[in-house]
């Protein structure tokens, strides 16, 4: 696995390096946000540690950047406790998860591995228990390759987007509560807010719907959370 490391402090990034080829992964990394966005283009990796504070081009400027384009690795932001505005922020903009400097190293790699982990994991799991492709209006999902159709257009969907997606097809007609789609989705129980889900299915819904303002596939349960179901009409 090839994972980018885009981080300004040498410290950080010398430590960050020798663990994490330890753990036997493949490292790139840069101190400039310009260099880190065209690095990321060049050898598209399979996950990105990225600071949030960058010259050049400031980390969530790349978020938004790589998300636009298509690509959909996950992505570990690097935030200093005075950005903690930011945070939801990068979540809206891609992020899959963030992480407040100083942090212990040990507890990153971890968090490496879960999101690594979890892709396979319910990639497999899709390609065992689940036809290839699923159709629903005009909208027609890859669980194979990870692509979704809408109208004959291809959708980009970021990497937890479309976690997501599957795990709501997966449990079709199942009430999903915001915390446990956090634990099952994101992997870990504690996470900043609930809003981190409202986010990503707001930005899901303008992937599947006829018309995100009034979904017709993913309905929001007042007090419960969110229920999924292919209804045609």
């Amino acid at each position: 696995k090839k994972i980018l490391i885009i981080e300004d402090d040498d410290a950080i990034v010398f430590g960050l390096e020798n663990v994490l080829r330890d753990e036997g992964y493949e490292i790139r990394s840069t101190k400039s946000g310009q260099e880190g966005y065209l690095l990321a283009k060049e050898i598209d990796p399979d996950l990105m540690i990225l600071d949030l504070m960058l010259p050049g081009m400031s980390g969530l400027e790349i978020c938004k950047r790589i998300r636009d384009e298509g690509m959909n690795m996950p992505v570990i932001m690097l935030t200093a406790k005075a950005e903690e505005n930011d945070k939801v922020f990068g979540l809206e903009l891609g992020a899959d998860d963030y992480i407040t400097k100083p942090f212990s190293v040990r507890e990153l790699i971890a968090r490496v591995k879960t999101h690594l982990r979890r892709g396979d994991l319910v990639t497999a799991a899709s390609a065992e228990t689940m036809a290839d492709e699923i159709n629903f209006g005009e909208v027609v999902v890859n669980l194979k390759r990870h692509e979704v159709f809408k109208a004959g257009e291809r959708q980009d969907l970021t990497n937890r987007e479309f976690l997501l997606l599957e795990y709501f097809i997966r449990h079709q007609g199942e009430l999903l509560s915001r915390d446990r789609l956090l634990d099952d989705i994101w992997g870990y129980e504690v996470y900043p807010t609930t809003r981190t889900v409202d986010t990503h299915v707001r930005r899901l819904r303008k992937h599947i719907e006829p018309d995100p303002d009034k979904p017709r596939y993913i309905k929001t349960v007042h007090g419960a959370g969110y229920l999924f179901k292919i209804e045609e009409k």
